[in-house]
């Protein structure tokens, strides 16, 4: 083969090698151009799903304390409702003690 074609063959598989690197080169960067895009889907995506998941355990937490505020209240209202009905028995005795002293004083003074 004379040197010229033999030249020219080099000259024209180094051209292919260079555009192989090339192209595996745009390949790559295309990939990684891609893999960023799917990573910050993913990204975006986690931060979407834990947002929800803090909305669901706010309002989680917000019924349970709403729950434990109502029991708590009802049993104020009991505790109340006995110390009244406490009271009135006390006040009811208060009076008729009353009277009997009132009574026996009268009675002591005839």
């Amino acid at each position: 083969m004379p040197r010229p074609e033999v030249l020219e063959r080099i000259k024209t598989a180094e051209n292919e090698a260079d555009d192989i690197v090339a192209e595996a080169e745009a390949d790559r960067e295309e990939r990684i151009a891609e893999a960023r895009r799917e990573a910050e889907e993913i990204r975006q995506q986690a931060e979407e799903e834990a947002r929800e998941y803090e909305e669901e355990r706010l309002d989680e937490a917000r019924s349970e304390i709403e729950e434990e505020r109502e029991e708590i209240l009802k049993r104020g209202e009991d505790a109340r409702e006995e110390l009244v009905e406490d009271a009135q028995t006390n006040a009811d005795e208060a009076v008729e003690y009353a009277i009997e002293r009132f009574e026996e004083a009268v009675h002591a003074q005839t």
